[in-house]
């Protein structure tokens, strides 16, 4: 085994023979063949022409009083002039907002309370202090439905305590602002 390459010449090369023509492997499109898959002239799907904006611009080029995001609520954000939500974009101006609390948060005694409650019930009566520790949990959405231009559109925020519904209805309230 003191040789370089035991196997033969020293003239291999890695990779694929110049000289032979290469075929695609599995999954990749091969040459374009008539009446098979996409038109002629090339793989993939036509090439689309820049989509003209509402302000003016086209991809790449921010629109003239749209620019950048000034709130988000869920999956709806508003821009200078208009809201933007999966299913499309709708006027700002005019736009009626609701929110709607479907949270709710409730009080109950932990367990680990109960169980000190008990253990120390034996050893004195001061066991029962351990009853008033109260353990807040808040489940639930925030529903926010906006409608304007003849659509509407409604996301759900998740509750994460107490605090969310008046942070969401500050929210609502600045869209409701700009929306006059």
């Amino acid at each position: 085994m003191s040789e370089q390459n035991p196997n033969g010449a020293d003239d291999y090369k890695w990779g694929p023979d110049p000289q032979q023509p290469t075929m695609p492997g599995y999954g990749y499109p091969g040459p374009a063949q008539p009446g098979y898959g996409y038109p002629a002239g090339g793989y993939g799907p036509p090439a689309m022409p820049p989509v003209a904006q509402p302000g003016g611009g086209a991809y790449g080029t921010p629109a003239p009083g749209g620019g950048a995001p000034l709130l988000s609520i869920g999956d709806i954000t508003v821009t200078g002039d208009s809201i933007i939500t999966p299913a499309g974009q709708l006027p700002l101006k005019g736009a009626i907002w609701t929110a709607t609390d479907m949270s709710r948060t409730e009080e109950k005694i932990p367990t680990h309370a109960v169980v000190l409650a008990i253990v120390f019930f034996i050893f004195c009566l001061l066991g029962l202090l351990f009853l008033l520790m109260k353990e807040k949990t808040t489940t639930g959405f925030i529903q926010v439905t906006v409608t304007s231009g003849g659509r509407h559109h409604s996301t759900m925020i998740p509750a994460q305590g107490p605090q969310t519904f008046p942070w969401v209805m500050g929210q609502v309230n600045y869209a409701r602002s700009l929306s006059v």
